[in-house]
């Protein structure tokens, strides 16, 4: 048996018991009542101020703090990308990008009769340049075509870096069919509106602040007909399994970042977004409430469910 069933589950909330006791008098009573109530009026006062919250991790923080707080996590792991990806998924990573590559077939356009427009891809939180990489090897060498092009948008600069240097090992590089830019995936106003084909984004999507504000752009930046991709980690459709897979993942894998990249809150986060992350038919109605079409059921299962691939296709015509 594999030595991480051995490892034991961390415990990830320490519950501090806080002494209630209330003082009997009239006037204590009356003083905490008085206090319980400022509390809870300056309470809402600071909401109001700071708006919304979401997660970040398990952890619920404002909006406006979570973009800064992902940044530090994958400036932190740029590095260590694949090592990440692989403890992630327990090293299949690689299986999963090459089925959803395929199953785009990117390049296919090329067989459209002459004088037809190259294929303009969007590869959102693509840093590392993983899936622009595959989706130009298969439409060259499955679809010889040799014009379609992909953009690999980031918000975290250290992760573009990192692409930079590995496209360096590519016949891509310093031709016009890669390039990159730094982006947040909520605002994306230097893209014109149906100007994208094929909008991708792997394992990213999890960590935006606002996703369906991500999804409402991928929308807009998308051609009528354009298609939206998304490869994420899910939910794991099997009890017995994902007892199995939650072990791994909140019992090995921050232990694992401490000891191979001395960094186990970062590992942390990363096991705890995914959890948080919202369930495939979920994910689903937020594609659709965008906009798009939904083909089929909406989404494939990959490895019982540990990651998924979703799609949207924009109307032809506004509905």
């Amino acid at each position: 048996m594999p030595p991480f069933y051995f490892l034991a589950m961390f415990s990830r909330h320490l519950r501090r018991q806080i002494p209630f006791s209330i003082d009997r008098s009239n006037k204590q009573t009356s003083f905490n009542r008085s206090f319980s109530y400022a509390s809870r009026r300056l309470q809402q006062r600071q909401q109001s101020q700071n708006g919304r919250t979401t997660h970040f991790g398990f952890e619920t923080v404002p909006e406006t703090e979570k973009e800064s707080k992902v940044g530090a996590v994958f400036s932190s792991v740029a590095s260590s990308y694949d090592t990440m990806n692989d403890l992630m998924s327990l090293g299949i990573h690689r299986l999963w990008k090459d089925h959803f590559v395929r199953s785009l077939n990117p390049g296919s356009g090329s067989r459209e009769p002459e004088g037809t427009e190259a294929c303009n891809i969007l590869d959102i939180a693509g840093g590392t340049g993983d899936i622009a990489f595959r989706i130009l090897d298969h439409a060259s060498n499955v679809n010889n075509d040799m014009r379609t092009s992909v953009t690999v948008s980031d918000i975290n600069p250290e992760m573009l870096e990192e692409g930079r240097k590995r496209s360096l090992q590519t016949s891509y590089a310093g031709t016009d069919r890669l390039s990159f830019l730094e982006a947040n995936a909520e605002r994306l106003s230097m893209i014109e509106s149906n100007s994208i084909d094929l909008y991708t984004v792997a394992f990213g999507i999890r960590n935006f602040t606002n996703k369906q504000a991500a999804l409402e752009e991928a929308f807009r930046v998308l051609k009528p007909g354009g298609v939206f991709a998304c490869l994420e980690f899910s939910k794991v459709n099997s009890s017995i399994f994902n007892g199995i897979y939650k072990r791994w993942s909140f019992g090995a894998i921050p232990l694992i970042g401490q000891l191979v990249a001395a960094d186990r809150g970062s590992y942390q986060y990363l096991v705890e977004s995914i959890e948080k992350f919202p369930s495939q038919e979920e994910f689903r109605d937020m594609i659709a409430t965008a906009g798009f079409i939904i083909p089929g059921k909406g989404w494939e299962d990959l490895t019982g469910g540990i990651a998924a691939i979703h799609k949207g296709v924009k109307p032809l015509k506004a509905m």
